[in-house]
């Protein structure tokens, strides 16, 4: 996964109120003596941010990366002064992956905090939308979905599902692995995150008079030899997948055994390097991921950076994850900054500060990032990369940061 990237700061920002109930009391509204306006989530020393993740579910690999990113970022933040005088805090629970588990863990959290900088899970996502749009908290989520971009307190860092696939499709096609006219598969997970994955192959198919054959699985299906049998009589060129890691290896495993042997191409959350060392090792090289966030070992100086403090911290196989949770960290310092600069930490003008947020960079880590257009995606670009277990993480590069003129002209569901 390669790329050019923005870089984005961190910083974070709150103010306790003397007109507050009383010091401490991270409910509470008013301003400190430097007149910063703070509410929820803030005290005299501290801001706390939520992480809702999966640490037990089919996603459990990244949601352990992305939090450890964030994590990591947190402990540099806080090195470097914090924001507006106060430290950051991360506080962590693990849904599993189950939209009513989520909305049970939110009512919480969501006291507690001043808003997320990680919620995992694109049901997770849909099941508390209107909670944080109630409760007005500024929300990351470690999900793509185009259809998230309706919630102005959602803040996609890197593009959405849709494009991944419009910009991966016009790769393809420029390396001359599909062309116009051919019949692709595209196997889904049912719910938001396959339906915005399948919203680009279908786009890219009207542009390019491809044929779909789609195949809707739930997040639970992990034998889909009989899908791959099934696309192989459909005699299709490619197969797009918008699956769960262990998914992933059972199609590529099956692409193999059943020689059909066709290039597959894949949204970001569906590439595992636990994979590498599974029975579907041998077939990975049919793969390419698509994504905005750099690989763990991409060869650029913050990315080799957030590896080596990862390497002294923690102990598990990296991932992707990891140099995603630490940019989305530095998104988040970026806008909180902003607010701290306007003098209002509460949960509005930190809502206030992102639409004001036009080139948040991450030092590379993801492509850069405009979060001033409602129900825009903050960006358009990928990169292109492979499974390879040479490299820490487990993928390389194959084409840099780039926007397919189609994923220009795509006008994406809440777009103004």
């Amino acid at each position: 996964m390669k790329r050019t990237y923005p870089a984005v700061a961190l910083a974070a920002v709150l103010a306790l109120s003397a007109c507050s109930t009383k010091a401490g009391d991270s409910g509470s509204s008013g301003a400190d003596g430097s007149g910063v306006k703070t509410d929820k989530g803030a005290t005299a020393s501290e801001i706390t941010l939520g992480v809702m993740t999966d640490k037990t579910g089919v996603f459990k690999n990244l949601g352990l990366g992305i939090t450890q990113g964030n994590e990591l970022w947190a402990k540099d933040f806080n090195a470097a002064g914090g924001v507006c005088g106060r430290q950051v805090k991360l506080e962590t629970v693990d849904h599993g992956y189950k939209a009513d588990t989520a909305k049970t863990l939110y009512p919480q959290i969501e006291p507690k905090v001043l808003g997320f900088v990680q919620l995992l899970g694109s049901p997770v996502v849909a099941a508390l939308k209107q909670n944080i749009a109630s409760d007005k908290t500024v929300a990351a989520p470690a999900s793509w979905s185009s259809e998230l971009l309706d919630n102005q307190y959602v803040m996609i860092v890197g593009t959405t599902y849709d494009l991944e696939i419009i910009d991966g499709l016009s790769y393809f096609q420029e390396k001359g692995l599909v062309k116009d006219g051919d019949t692709i598969g595209h196997v889904y997970i049912d719910g938001e995150y396959g339906k915005n994955g399948l919203r680009g192959s279908q786009y890219y198919a009207k542009k390019h008079n491809l044929t779909v054959k789609e195949v809707k699985i739930t997040s639970t299906d992990n034998d889909l030899t009989n899908i791959v049998t099934g696309l192989k009589g459909d005699g299709v060129k490619a197969i797009v997948l918008t699956t769960s890691p262990a998914q992933t290896g059972s199609a590529l495993a099956a692409n193999k055994a059943l020689g059909l042997n066709v290039p597959v191409l894949g949204n970001n959350p569906v590439f595992d390097p636990v994979l590498l060392k599974s029975p579907a090792a041998n077939a990975l090289d049919k793969l390419t991921i698509v994504a905005s966030s750099v690989p763990f070992s991409a060869d650029i100086p913050k990315a080799k950076e957030v590896a080596t403090k990862y390497k002294a911290a923690y102990k598990e196989t990296p991932n992707g994850g990891i140099p995603y949770g630490y940019a989305v960290g530095e998104v988040w310092g970026a806008v909180l900054k902003k607010a701290c600069e306007n003098k209002d930490l509460t949960r509005d003008g930190v809502a206030a500060a992102l639409k004001q947020t036009t080139s948040a960079s991450t030092e590379d880590l993801v492509a850069a990032l405009d979060f001033s257009k409602p129900g825009t995606p903050a960006t358009r670009q990928v990169y292109a990369a492979t499974p390879d277990a040479s490299a820490e993480g487990g993928v390389r590069y194959v084409k840099p940061l780039f926007e397919a003129p189609e994923a220009k002209e795509y006008v994406a569901p809440h777009q103004k």
